[in-house]
């Protein structure tokens, strides 16, 4: 199945995230902690908590640091319960804005959150308002260059959903959030090897935005994403 291309919006977004690897391991301590409250330490018995381990090994934090977070959320051993907690809202241009949070003050949240949009252009919607426009799923992203047709051949027999092809070669492999864990691994053993794999809140369709209105969609998102609650930020802008 063919797709409009978006191997260069993928990149710009990875790019941006580099630049912001300080805040990674914080926001990865929470995922844990949320996820091995919720479900308990076993890794095996909790499919989120398996998740966010894999993104702890992936930003390089030691084995005993991710041991004592789980342990400390299992034990709750600081006192302090994170929430989860979904904005919703437009920002330039009618571009649809997904703002997953977590935090242990409730109120400074939806404050902070809702200056961000105020300030540079956005505005804040209701909870439902634009989360129709995307899929939970998972995602896997290939390099232009990788052989679409091992590529499906593998995903599609280890229970993906879709591989998409793009207008310059990227392939995107979706899945069931369940099933995630299973398709990349199958990927992995066949020796493919993903440039982007997490379980994500993907836009159906995406509104280009470009010069000042690029710019200034880019700069509302970094003040969101800078937000010290926040843990990521979904939109359906093609930069």
């Amino acid at each position: 199945m063919a797709g409009h291309s978006k191997w260069a919006n993928i990149q710009h977004r990875k790019g941006r995230q580099d630049e912001k690897r300080g805040k990674i391991w914080t926001r990865i301590i929470r995922e844990i902690s949320v996820a091995a409250r919720q479900g308990g330490g076993d890794l095996n018995a909790n499919p989120r908590l398996r998740l966010a381990v894999d993104k702890a090994k992936a930003a390089n934090m030691p084995a005993d640091r991710i041991k004592y977070n789980i342990d400390k959320a299992c034990g709750n051993v600081d006192g302090l319960v994170y929430e989860e907690i979904r904005y919703e809202g437009y920002g330039i241009g009618g571009a649809a804005i997904i703002v997953d949070t977590m935090t242990d003050n409730r109120v400074r949240t939806v404050a902070e959150v809702r200056h961000a949009f105020s300030k540079y252009g956005g505005n804040m919607g209701t909870e439902g308002s634009v989360a129709f426009q995307f899929k939970h799923c998972g995602q896997l992203v290939f390099a232009p260059g990788t052989s679409e047709e091992q590529v499906m051949e593998v995903a599609l027999e280890a229970g993906a959903e879709d591989v998409v092809a793009d207008d310059e070669g990227a392939i995107e492999v979706l899945t069931a959030p369940g099933d995630f864990e299973v398709v990349r691994d199958a990927l992995a053993a066949a020796g493919l090897a993903p440039e982007l794999a997490e379980v994500t809140m993907r836009a159906d369709n995406t509104i280009e935005l470009e010069g000042e209105d690029a710019e200034r969609m880019q700069k509302l998102l970094d003040v969101i994403e800078d937000l010290d609650d926040v843990q990521a930020v979904y939109h359906n802008a093609a930069l």
